[in-house]
């Protein structure tokens, strides 16, 4: 199975704001004699060639660093960074990344796009840790063909060694991209390998390494600096003498973050769904001492007939006492079910079996919650429960997944190999403790399992794999071969073992196929110093086996699993793929030794901590200077004004609280469309509320609680059997596709006036200030120099003119761009007013943007303008409604519901629940259903999925078939260009594929419903 890679838009994002800064270099490839060095050596023909080297073009002059420091500013205001105010010595660069998200194919896409725009080739990439060495090296193989296709070129890298020189002549004289992967320690190392970077070796010809690699200008690209980087280090770096530095890290040190220029932290990542969902099991040892008896709540079991209790207690048999699991009903007798142990004589009966909360109460007054244990609990006894609980939570997603074709792994961190794998005397392997409670648990697991109908393959499956081949120990290996625990250096938690990294990323891939002949190892088991080498897309399910000590975060502990899972083709499951089901697939469950609560607000602080940097309140402050950009692409900066105007607002509106957290109101009003913003900046709603959502607010990053959905939603064969709902099913479940057919000179034209009325480029100047200080608020005012009030300034425009000897390929640019022609490009540029042309050279990098900005909008129009749908003759199947998993809380969002085709109901806003209210007691209604994600339209703006699709009883109404969209407010400027274009091509789909007798409307209640289908 071969991974693949698509082209994702944050990762071009983050390589062009690097490219950005150095706009207006021009592409050069300078190349020089290399030092051959003295001593003997022979003479060979191409000895010219052999020792020509290449080097990266240092940055013209004209590029000088006010010019730098306004790109950098440029870049950081359209990514929502506080503008740097100097430049952090020459060229420190630093892109926040988040785990998980292709940070290392990030830099490999940046190297590229800088020798594409500027000829650079020659790049280090400097790594803290054996571990992460060994991961790059496998990122660069196995990305080499993607980039390959898409540049034209392959880049040669290699990791730095000091016994094989020869590889540093060719890292200078070899003129393609050239990469040496380099761990910190190679030049850091005292002893007697003290550094052999800096020695003038024999072997050499009495040349230093150093010196040969600083002549190429390297570019530096740090992964990792707040573990790469300490004193020394920083120190030893500028003998490299780099061209710049490049820092990428999911978690800066807050005193080394440089000129950011990009950033994706945690929250954005997390909220554009690029990494998995956390979820979290919680075990909660109550210790009750009333009682020694020991009793453990594994889960509560709702459906249509009364609710269960899955239990584990304690059996006394012929053999000695054993813990068994049952599922029991309220009434059941735990002291005669038990064999009548002593320990459950008092009041053990099951009197209460609570859905709404999830608790079980007995006779005697004891109450217990899911996830809970009481008695007498050895560490022994909670590692089992965790075993087993990672055992049911990987079997419940490996149902889920396992007819999307997605292979199921669960990881187990352990500290002791002797807990997995034990050697007797003649050194033949036996199963350690941990190794024989997972065997025991995954028998009793399966042989209890309660099959629905249609899952005859995942039956087969699981019975094609044995227990014992299922679990897999990934370790250090001695010499003999055997299993043994890693060497640690004294204070370290990671180990420098390159060959288990090996074993690691060698499997990498095998791991991932189903097939149970070729890879039955589903379970597995490694050492908790080996953490930073998984990397597997496809962990659902991380247990830590041991207790969470203090120096491993708990994000640490979360990151070897956060990576998007794929398929068996090696496909990323993403949005492009998924549409909203990304976050059902994509769930990662931790198996905690502790209680949710405390896991949960352990991993908060720790997230909180990673993005500081964000603010934690909303103020007036929050808005003002920001730039804001209305519906028709305008943009304006927020004055002192409007900011309080935009806070006071939302202080009436209850959006925020006295301290200017976010409000309850303020996340329910946003789910029904219906926030509202001061009517100063109405028409730049969209922009307002992007700005208010960079707050960090804990909820939004809350990890769920694994054991909280508590319902399931199951079809209801009467209602899919209902002709009602066949007739309704058979006229929208064709599939179409779209045409677009537009004119390219009504374009054209449309493009030059759009660009006349509101192309505006801000010219380069220098201003001369003068200001006083006049009183001090705060520390953090006076570092930042805001302290000082200006009093005056005089601008004096055009001292410089985008320096003139840079040269800039405007159309090429453009195409780029726009996706148009050269041809149409030309078109537009010639037909615009010669002062609009003119404001090009006062200002190239802005003009540029902007434009295609705006012929992008214009084409988007277009498009939507000029759409036809055509049915095909492929439809959906009722396996959009059975195959996926949809889960939610009773009461919380969960609601039992008599005419939908699910026996419950999970609405995403209080508007929706309404709605399904309202359609489940209308005479009116025979049958409706929430359409689930995996039903979807084409557009050419992405995937979209209509909300509802209704059936009415003939003769009641006018419409019998309708697809409704709920929408909170009905006021178009609000719904914003992207969702009008996807309803407008939602409309077209259905009238192509229902002749008409499907209506498709937005309606913000039933009443308009009514409206729509009584007329």
């Amino acid at each position: 199975m071969k991974l693949q890679f698509k082209h994702q838009k944050f990762q071009a994002d983050a390589a062009k704001a690097v490219v950005d800064v150095f706009a207006g270099q021009p592409y050069l490839t300078p190349s020089y004699m290399m030092d051959k060095g003295s001593g003997y050596y022979q003479q060979t023909i191409t000895e010219e060639q052999d020792y020509t080297g290449w080097s990266n073009q240092k940055i013209v002059p004209e590029l000088n660093d006010r010019l730098i420091l306004e790109h950098i500013n440029t870049i950081q205001r359209a990514n929502q960074i506080k503008p740097s105010t100097k430049l952090e010595g020459r060229y420190n660069l630093t892109i926040e990344m988040e785990t998980g998200v292709g940070k290392t194919y990030t830099y490999i896409k940046t190297m590229y796009e800088l020798n594409k725009h500027y000829g650079w080739s020659k790049f280090i990439v400097v790594v803290p840790s054996i571990a992460i060495r060994e991961g790059v090296y496998k990122s660069f193989q196995v990305t080499q063909e993607h980039f390959a296709e898409e540049y034209g070129k392959k880049i040669r890298f290699f990791i730095y060694n000091s016994t094989q020189l020869t590889e540093i002549d060719r890292f200078a004289s070899d003129s393609s991209i050239n990469v040496m992967i380099i761990n910190s320690q190679a030049f850091n190392a005292k002893g007697k390998d003290a550094r052999r970077i800096y020695m003038k070796l024999d072997e050499f010809r009495s040349r230093r390494p150093i010196d040969i690699i600083a002549k190429t200008n390297p570019i530096m690209i740090i992964d990792e600096p707040q573990s790469v980087e300490g004193k020394q280090t920083k120190e030893n770096l500028k003998q490299f003498n780099p061209l710049m530095t490049l820092r990428y890290s999911a978690t800066h040190k807050s005193d080394s973050i440089y000129n950011m220029i990009y950033r994706l932290d945690a929250m954005e990542a997390y909220n554009k769904r690029l990494v998995k969902k956390i979820a979290v099991k919680g075990i909660t040892e109550s210790g009750s001492t009333a009682t020694e008896s020991y009793i453990y709540l594994e889960s509560i079991n709702l459906s249509k007939a009364a609710p269960t209790a899955t239990i584990q207690f304690d059996m006394k048999g012929a053999t000695g006492i054993r813990k068994i699991t049952r599922t029991v009903s309220e009434g059941y007798n735990l002291y005669d079910n038990s064999g009548q142990m002593e320990e459950y004589k008092q009041g053990f009966v099951v009197s209460r079996i609570d859905g709404r909360d999830d608790s079980v109460e007995f006779i005697n007054g004891i109450k217990l919650y899911a996830g809970d244990v009481i008695g007498k609990v050895s560490e022994d006894q909670l590692r089992r429960i965790q075993i087993r609980e990672t055992i049911l939570s990987h079997i419940q997603r490996e149902r889920e997944l396992f007819y999307k074709g997605i292979k199921v792994l669960s990881l187990f961190f352990i500290d002791e190999v002797a807990k997995y794998k034990q050697y007797d005397a003649a050194g033949q392997p036996m199963n350690g403790s941990y190794a024989e409670m997972f065997e025991e648990e995954y028998k009793d697991v399966i042989s209890n399992l309660q099959i629905d109908m249609g899952e005859e393959d995942y039956m087969k499956y699981l019975s094609a794999i044995s227990a014992d081949m299922t679990h897999a120990g990934y370790f250090s290996i001695d010499k003999k071969g055997k299993m043994v625990d890693p060497k640690l250096k004294r204070k370290e938690t990671t180990t420098d073992d390159v060959d288990a990294y090996d074993l690691i990323m060698k499997n990498k891939e095998l791991l991932l196929d189903r097939n149970p002949k070729k890879s039955p190892v589903r379970f597995i088991f490694s050492h908790s110093a080996l953490r930073e080498g998984w990397d597997n897309p496809n962990v659902f399910q991380i247990c830590t086996l041991k207790q969470s000590s203090s120096d491993v975060r708990k994000r640490q502990e979360v990151g070897r699993g956060l990576r998007l899972c794929v398929n068996q083709d090696g496909e990323r499951m993403d949005t492009n793929v998924l549409g909203n089901d990304v976050h059902n697939v994509n769930v990662l469950t931790v198996i905690a030794s502790e209680s949710y609560d405390s896991f949960a607000k352990g991993l908060q602080n720790e997230i909180a901590e990673a993005v500081a940097d964000r603010p934690k309140a909303v103020t007036a402050e929050l808005f003002i200077g920001k730039v804001i950009k209305d519906d028709k692409g305008n943009e304006q900066v927020v004055d002192g004004d409007t900011g309080r105007a935009i806070y006071f607002d939302l202080i009436v509106n209850g959006y925020i609280d006295k301290k200017g957290v976010l409000t309850d109101k303020y996340y329910e009003d946003k789910a029904n469309g219906e926030l509202k913003v001061a009517e100063e900046v109405a028409d730049s709603a969209a922009s307002v509320i992007e700005i208010i959502d960079s707050i960090y607010d804990s909820r939004a990053m809350q990890p769920e609680n694994a054991r909280s959905n508590n319902v399931e939603l199951e079809v209801d064969e009467s209602k899919l059997a209902m002709p009602e709902f066949k007739a309704l099913w058979a006229k929208i479940n064709s599939k179409s596709v779209y045409v677009v057919d537009f004119d390219t000179d009504e374009l054209v034209r449309k493009s030059t006036d759009s660009l006349d009325r509101k192309l505006r480029v801000s010219k380069i100047y220098f201003k001369v200030e003068t200001g006083a200080m006049e009183q001090i608020h705060s520390k953090e005012e006076l570092v930042s120099g805001a302290s000082f009030v200006k009093e005056e300034s005089a601008s004096y425009e055009n001292v410089v003119s985008a320096s003139s000897n840079v040269k800039y390929d405007l159309i090429g640019k453009l195409v780029d761009e726009t996706g148009l022609t050269r041809k149409a490009v030309i078109q537009i540029l010639q037909g615009i007013q010669p002062t609009t042309f003119n404001q090009f050279k006062d200002n190239p990098e802005e003009f540029i943007i902007k434009a295609a900005s705006l012929i992008n909008d214009e084409k988007a129009t277009a498009i939507i303008e000029h759409i036809t749908y055509d049915v095909m003759d492929d439809k959906y199947g009722t396996d959009v409604f059975t195959d996926p998993t949809i889960k939610g809380r009773l009461g919380v969002n969960a609601m039992k519901a008599k005419k939908h085709l699910y026996d419950h109901i999970v609405y995403d806003s209080t508007n929706e629940q309404t709605f399904a209210t309202e359609l489940d007691t209308n005479a009116n209604v025979a049958v409706y259903v929430k359409l689930p994600d995996g039903f979807y339209i084409s557009t050419p703006v992405g995937h979209y999925n209509p909300d509802w699709a209704i059936a009415f009883y003939e003769g009641t109404v006018k419409h019998i078939y309708f697809v409704a969209e709920t929408k909170g407010s009905m006021n178009s400027m609000q719904l914003r260009l992207i969702e009008e274009s996807k309803i407008h091509c939602a409309r077209e789909h259905f009238k192509a594929i229902s002749n008409g007798e499907v209506v498709y409307d937005v309606v913000d209640s039933y009443k308009s419903l009514l409206d729509i289908v009584t007329k």
